[in-house]
């Protein structure tokens, strides 16, 4: 597969075909990796944070009102003759 080098702006880039994006994993607006090793041009999807969007989907969550427990709160046998 080849592609060709284009002007965007002040700079140059290539168009990846979306086979190759699919293939790689990669979507438009993701971040990538870009290594030199042994004078080829390695594109990787950049590594992130494993938890990286939770703050913003936790706060989605409790804005639909949908942030209840799962399981209500419960306790153990022999609680109620506990003494504090």
């Amino acid at each position: 597969m080849q592609a060709s080098v284009r002007r965007m702006g002040n700079s140059a880039g290539i168009i990846l075909p979306k086979p190759l994006l699919a293939e790689l994993g990669i979507k438009t607006g993701d971040a990538v990796s870009l290594t030199l090793e042994k004078g080829r041009r390695i594109l990787t999807p950049a590594r992130r944070h494993p938890r990286a969007g939770w703050a913003e989907a936790s706060k989605a969550i409790a804005a639909a009102g949908d942030d209840a427990l799962v399981w209500p709160e419960f306790g153990n046998a022999g609680d109620d003759k506990l003494t504090w």
